[in-house]
Order: C-alpha cells, then structure tokens, then sequence
C-alpha cells in the first residue's frame, strides 16, 4: 500500500547516515610510513572504503560492486481454514521479495601537485522489496495470505486497518481477540499477544551520489575541503565539510579535527491508495501535505532537515609494530526527522460508543495507523578508540575497535570489532572480521498504541484548521514502531579475499552476514522475536594504484605508444569497442566505458512521427493504448579488464551495471482506465486499471549488475600502418530479467517493460571484425559486429532480436597527445521473439514486443587524450558523443535523443 517503504525503511536512513559520515570522516595521519603500513591491511574490509588515510596516501582508481539481501521474514498473520472458515494464527512464510540492493561505488584520489591532492566518489544503489511499514497484533489480521490462479499461496498482502476494516476487539484485560469465525461472536474468541510486522513493497529505485575533496599538506599538517550531494526521488541532501590535520613528536602524533554540515529535504508522494487507510492529518495540519502535479488524488509530504556534526580524534604510535587512537564526535539535527513511510498502529477505543451486541466483557476498537511523529531535534555524542598491533611473528596485524554513541532521544549504543588482516603470500591476503552491536530503544518507540478516545472519519471542528479526527493531547508527544529504534542487538562476521598483480592492481572480494536479534541486547530486554532478521552482503572489487607507476621506466609507455595500433591517434572514439590488442605478450590494461542514452520527445511508428490518436488505436495491437513514454534514460558502467597471454591474442572481461529511468504520460483520447481490465494480455475482470495512476505519478527505475563479458581477440595482420583483427565473445546472462512492479489495489504490478530490464537473459554469441590504419597525423578504422542469441527464450520467456553493426572512422592528432574523431555507424535489430511468461500489464507499446528493434543511422564526434610521459604515462580518457540521423523503428517508440560515451584506460 505504500509506494517505497521498502526503499526508505532500510535505504533512506542509510543515505543520511552516509551523508552525514561523509562531512565528518575520521583521518589518520598518511604522513607516517609506519602508520601506513599498520592500518593499509584494514582497507581491504567490506565496507571499509575509502578511508582518508588511503586516499592521502597513494593515487588510486577504485571500482566495487557490492549486492546486499535480506533474508526472508515470518510474519504471522490472521487467515481463515478453508475447511472450517475458522480463524487461525501462524507464520506467512516467504511472505514477499525481501529487500535487495545493487551498489556500485567508484574512487578516484589524484595528486594536483606534490602538495595538493583531489578525491572524488560516485555511488549508486538500486533497491526493491518488502520490509516493515508497521506493528499490530496477530489477531487484527493485518497480513493476509495472497493465492496465485492455482490455489497456491503466493505471498501475503498488507492490511494497515486489519481484516475487519479497522474494527478490532480486546477483552477486559485489554488482551487483544478476535472471534474463532469471523463476524459471529457465537463463535468463541481466538486469544493471542503475538506481535507481528505488517509489510509493503516496493518497486526499484536508484539513489545516486557524488562527493569530492581537496587537500592541501604541508610538512606536518594538512587542510581539506569537501562536498557532495546525494539524490532520490523523494530526497535530496547536499553537505559540505572542512577538516584539518597536524603532526606533533616527530610525526609519531597526529590531531584531526572535521566539522561538517548537511541540508536535506524530504519530498515523499503518498500513494492515493493508501490514503483511506493512513491518517496523514498531524502533517496536514502542519502544512506539510500537498497535491502532486501529475494527480489529484496522491500527496505530497515535505520537510527539511539540517545537521550539524563535529569530530576530534588523537592518533598515537606507540612503537613500531602498535599504534593508538581515540575520537570524540557530536552531531546535532533538527528540522523533519521521521520517516515519511513509517506508521503506528494506533487502537483508538470509545468509551461511549460500545456495541451491545458484543459478548460480556469484550470491547470494541478502532484500529487506524497514524504516520510516526518523532522529535523535531536530535543531539548525538558519540566516543571511540582503535588499536592496531602488527605482529612479526605471524606477519598478520590485528585491529580491534570500540564505539560508544548516546543521544537524548534515549538510545546508547555499543559496538565492538576485530579483525584479522593476514597476508599469505604471493600477493593474496585474507581478512577475517566480527562485529557486535547493541543498542536501547528510544523512549518514544512502541510497537503499537492504545487510545482511550473516539476516531472521528469526519472530525469536528476543534478550532484547528483543519480539524484532527482525535485529540493529539491523548497521545504521546512522539511515536515510532521503527524497529531500528528498538533494543537489540546485531552479530555480524565478515571474510574478505584480495590478491594483487604486480603492486599495481588489487582484485578482491567480501562476503558478510549479519543477524539482528532483540535477545541479543547487551543487559537483555531487547524487542521480541518478531522483529528479528538477517542479511548478507557481497562485494567485488578492483583497485588500481596509480603511484606503482610514479618513477616507472617510461621506456615501457613509450614501447606501447610506439607500436603502430597502439598509438594514441589510431584509437578508436570512445564508443568502439574491441578496437585493439595489447602489443605483447605478459601486457595488462584496466578501463573503465561510460555510456549514457537518452530517448525523449517524439513517438515514431517505423520513420514517421504520430500523434496520440494514432498511438491509442494501432499502438498496441488489439487493445487501445493508455500510456505513452514521456522520457527514457539508460547509463552503463563497465569495466574493461585485459590480458595477453600472447603477441597475438587478447583476453577480455568486461563487468557491467545498469540503470535506467522511464518517465510516463497519458494518451489524450484514451479511454478511461477501467477498460484496462479487459485488455487481452490483462488480468481479465481485475481493477488492473488502478495501476495506470500510478505509472503516471512514479517514473520507473531499474538497476543492477549487467550481462557478462568475456572475449577473445586475435591478431591477424599488423605492418605498423594496416592492422586487422577479428573478436569472438560470449554475453553470459549474469543480469535479472525477472524484475517487476509491486503489488497495489489487490493486483499485481507484473512484469517491468522489456526495455527496463538489465540485460538479455540469453547466452549470445558475439563476433567483430576490425580493420585500422594509421599514417603520420591520421587514422582511420572500420568495423562489423553482430550480437546473436544462442537461446530461442531466457527463463522470463523471451529473447531479443538478433542485432547486426556496421561503423567507419577517421581521426586526426591535434597534438602529440590530443586527437579528434568522426564515425558513421549502421545498426539494425530484430523485434523481440516470444513474450514475457508471467503477468504484464499492456498500458503502452512498451508493453509489446514488436515495439523494440529497427534500423537506426547515428554520427558521433569525439576526442582522445594520452599521456605520452610523466608520472601518469599510459592513461588515456576518451569522449564521444553519437548523434541519432535517422531512426527506423519497428512498432512504436520514443525517438532517441543520442549518446554519451566516455573512457579510460591504463596500460601496463
């Protein structure tokens, strides 16, 4: 019922949590080479990124892909016996797609000068699921078991008000009951106290962030400055710090100090959905509530946030194999701090309006979940220290960590860590880690409320403008059922593997599991069972260390730049791929390719622009159309990893992760919605109609880990003017093609269009031939590439259309290190064969197959740099943008606006 709680539930807070830590990290002297060696080893831990004292120390580019998942939860909740109609309790298993992210996380540190250095991040997750919106008794039936077409179960729905819309009973004790058959006090009543979650998906979203710093060091102190911003489509934070360092004794003392500020704002759309169940009014009488552009029956809910944080920290070596230290840190927050997708279940009970049909002794309810209302102001103190011995013995270090946090919202926490950091050899290390962590509940969370008052669905007029259904003077100031504000406790262990290749890259990997219990609270009284859960955490990286290459022999870059296709004007623009080998036998290269896509503007059938009228009624074969796509965007991020095991032959692995983006508009002349719910393909005699409101309010994201990369190119002729290679690759199908929409309005969401999913789903084959040449200041190059699916249908029930590529180019070198470019591309592609073997809901012809593929004609412009020399000799960055001239599509698509693709290279 509401639209992202699995989103902010487990995400949003997270996101401020990392903007917050952002402006106020905590930095370790880099100007100790002892320092440095005893803490290096503890930045291979999962999560442990990026800390200040690697990016000060050495110039780096990182890469890592990281994929977390919840386990499942047992919710309980209240359904009837099929035989009997008799209520029973009991655990919903596999109750929803729990949570999952997909993240991805770039660093780049940079020396300006010998004195200055830059840092930059780029983070991106992606999210979907379920996960808790509320608390309430078992028996109020608030999770209900869903049954596919089959008769079998297929997950659980949520019901804020219960199975009685809202009507709930308690006996005199206040215990809460329901009748044994429902609606018939004859019955006999069903006892039980058993708390449960009542859970809500989501369908995915992206958040996306970007951050800098700059340093200025001098001999025995450093200043930085830094900043970011972090974006969601209902967040926004922006945060700048400033942080200095000093040495003392001989640099064996080191002082840092941060200060840091945060601005955020909160725009959440409350689904119209979930209005008649939710009680927005607290907001609504505070101005926070307003209608969206897009439909008058959806809310808007705002509020800004501002943070405050401060850090010292002391760190001291004690000798050559120990060092210590210790922070202080103090944040104050104020402005909107709840979470605008959290509620409370809230019973209120009427004294004076009870039903004397009820059994003696029984007492009637009403149970009306009211978004939680926390304090406005949070004051945080938090203490910690660190010691780290290196033992020679064992050549191992061990780190062990302890933090204490307090706030006067009344949670005190603790959180102990160690880890193992032990190299084995030949460039590998392992790294063991565990962690503890507790903490009380704040003083205003409560799984649930009772209130002994009248719920008014029509308030009267209270002299509030407008005018709460219930008096607020008759419950708590502040509430929350979040159960991260609960006491507990969390037990995590963690394994990290990481191998280095010749000093210069680090491949490595993590793997985390994590439980979160109530009975481990330290001094015990933590949350029962029932908010209990799991989670693992797998990360993959690849880190390349720049300064492995300062002082190099730059014969080697020159012997690279020498050989005649690996000259800087023969590269192909950006755009191109498998243009090159590397030169010989034992060379190594690690890139990063950007590619970012955009559609928008005109709806084409074949060559021809068409007005909405011509989309309704051709648009989507034998059923009008309701929807057309207002904007798509598309961005890849790949890593392009290469090794010659010959002169003749290139190994290639090339990563990728996707997001994409689709923004949505009614057809004018559509008809009205409800006649969705007899389109063939639909759910036939459903109210799948509802879901078009909400294609129209939210844009649609997706995002992940792509398909897999693996190829093979082979030299077939090189003179130093005239090269010709041919490429043969496999396209393994590493990507989730199974994505779709969240449930809402009792009907599922189905499948998400083809062209949102992240990949193909089937093994393809992937050939190319290549042709480039190169004489004086020029060079030029062509290329043929077909992409062919060795699969007739993936496990969603189709397959792409086959795709054919034909492209020409020619460059000129400006400068012995700078050269232009200009290509002509040909491509052309199949429709899609077969149909998605689940549910789709058909709004538009993004829903059909036919609608994708055709013949397109682009030109692309771009530019490529090299280092020829220096400490940076081998680097190379390359932009291209490709201009659309003509498109020929098949069906009925959104015209393309053109492509971005930039790169970056290191050969060695």
């Amino acid at each position: 019922m509401l639209r992202k709680e699995a989103a902010v539930a487990v995400i949003n807070g997270k996101t401020r949590l990392n903007s917050q830590s952002r402006g106020c990290s905590e930095q370790i002297s880099p100007s100790s080479p002892l320092l440095s060696a005893l803490t290096g080893a503890a930045l291979m831990l999962p999560g442990l990124l990026y800390p200040a004292a690697q990016a000060a120390e050495s110039d780096s580019l990182d890469f890592q892909y990281s994929h977390y998942q919840e386990g499942k939860r047992q919710i309980t909740g209240l359904s009837s016996d099929e035989e009997t109609g008799e209520y029973k309790i009991g655990g919903i298993k596999n109750a929803y797609n729990p949570i999952e992210v997909e993240s991805q996380h770039g660093h780049a540190n940079v020396s300006l000068s010998d004195r200055v250095k830059f840092a930059f991040n780029y983070t991106q997750d992606t999210w979907g699921g379920a996960t808790p919106v509320a608390t309430a008794p078992a028996v109020f039936g608030n999770n209900r078991e869903v049954y596919s077409d089959a008769g079998t179960i297929a997950g659980a729905s949520p019901l804020l008000t219960g199975q009685n819309g809202g009507k709930v009973l308690f006996d005199s004790n206040r215990k809460p009951v329901a009748y044994a058959l429902p609606g018939e006090p004859d019955s006999g009543l069903l006892s039980s106290q058993q708390l449960t979650h009542v859970l809500a998906s989501a369908s995915p979203e992206t958040r996306k962030q970007g951050d800098f710093k700059l340093t200025h060091e001098w001999n025995e102190a450093a200043l930085s400055l830094g900043g970011g911003i972090s974006v969601e489509d209902d967040y926004e934070s922006r945060f700048g710090n400033i942080g200095g360092r000093w040495d003392l004794n001989q640099k064996l003392t080191t002082l840092n100090l941060d200060l840091s500020y945060t601005n955020s704002d909160t725009h959440a759309v409350l689904d119209h959905d979930s209005l008649p169940y939710l009680d927005y009014s607290h907001y609504r009488a505070n101005g926070q509530l307003t209608k969206t552009k897009d439909s008058a029956q959806s809310s808007i809910l705002s509020g800004g946030r501002q943070d405050w944080a401060s850090h010292f920290g002391i760190t001291q070596i004690i000798n050559k194999n120990a060092l210590m230290s210790a922070d202080i840190g103090y944040t104050r927050s104020t402005g909107y701090l709840s979470n605008p997708y959290k509620a409370v279940s809230v019973v209120f009970i009427d004294p004076l309006n009870q039903n004397g049909n009820l059994p003696p002794g029984i007492i009637q309810g009403k149970l009306k979940p009211l978004l939680e209302q926390r304090p406005e102001v949070r004051n945080q103190w938090n203490l910690g220290g660190r010691y780290v011995q290196f033992i020679n013995s064992l050549d191992a270090a061990l780190h062990f960590d302890y933090r204490f946090s307090a706030d006067d919202w009344g949670i005190h926490s603790h959180t102990f860590e160690a880890d193992w950091v032990q190299p084995l050899g030949n460039g590998w290390t392992l790294t063991p880690r565990v962690r503890y962590y507790s903490q009380s509940a704040a003083d205003f969370y409560t799984p649930w409320l009772v209130s002994e008052q009248a719920y008014r669905q029509q308030p009267a007029n209270t002299g509030r403008n407008p005018a709460l259904p219930y008096n607020p003077n008759k419950l708590p100031d502040h509430f929350s059922s979040d159960h991260r504000l609960s006491g507990f406790g969390a037990l995590s262990g963690a394994l990290t593997v990481s191998k280095t290749f010749g000093k210069a890259v680090t491949l490595e990997t993590g793997f985390e599991y994590y439980t979160h219990q109530g009975s481990f609270k330290l001094g015990g009284g933590g949350e029962n069972a029932f908010a209990d859960f799991d989670y693992w955490l797998a990360n993959a990286a690849v880190k390349v260390n720049l300064d492995t290459f300062v002082g190099s022999s730059h014969d080697q870059h020159a012997q690279h730049g020498e050989h005649g296709h690996h000259h800087h004007g023969s590269h192909a623009p950006a755009g191109v791929m498998f243009d090159h080998l590397l030169p010989k036998a034992g060379d190594m290269m690690v890139g990063y390719r950007y590619m970012y896509g955009s559609q928008g503007g005109t709806i084409l059938n074949g060559d021809v622009a068409v007005n909405d009228s011509a989309i309704v009624n051709r648009g989507c074969g034998p059923n009008p159309c309701f929807l057309k796509p207002a904007s798509m965007n598309m961005t890849m991020h790949m890593l392009d990893l290469m090794y010659a095991p010959t002169d003749w032959l290139t190994l290639m692995l090339m990563p990728q992760f996707m997001d994409m983006s689709m923004n949505m508009k009614r057809l004018s002349g559509a008809p009205n919605d409800d006649v969705a719910n007899n389109n063939i393909g639909n759910s036939a005699g459903s109210n799948i109609g509802e879901h078009i409101e909400h294609h129209v309010q939210n844009g649609h994201e997706t995002g992940g880990i792509g398909d897999l990369g693996m190829y093979a190119l082979f030299k077939f002729f090189d003179d130093g003017t005239h090269h010709f290679h041919a490429t043969a690759g496999l396209s393994a199908p590493t990507a989730d093609i199974n994505i779709q929409l969240r449930r809402n309005h009792q009907v599922e969401g189905g499948f998400i269009h083809y062209g949102m999913q992240l990949g193909n789903g089937t093994w393809d084959f992937k050939p190319s031939l290549t042709y480039t040449g190169q004489l004086e200041e020029f060079s030029w190059g062509a290329q043929v590439n077909a992409t062919v699916r060795l699969e007739d249908k993936n496990k969603s029930g189709y397959a792409l259309g086959d795709i054919f590529q034909a492209m020409a180019w020619s460059g000129y070198n400006l400068t012995d290190w700078l050269s232009a470019s200009v290509r002509g591309v040909y491509t052309t592609q199949g429709s899609i064969n077969g149909r998605f073997n689940g549910l789709i809901n058909q709004f538009g012809p993004m829903d059909y197959p036919g609608s994708y593929g055709g013949k397109f004609w682009d030109i692309g412009f771009g530019l490529s740099a090299a280092i020829p020399s220096g400490d940076l000799a081998g680097n190379r960055v390359s932009v291209e943008w490709l201009q659309p001239v003509k498109d020929d599509v098949n069906g009925y698509q959104l015209e393309r606006d053109g492509t971005l693709s930039a790169t970056w290279s290191l050969a060695f």
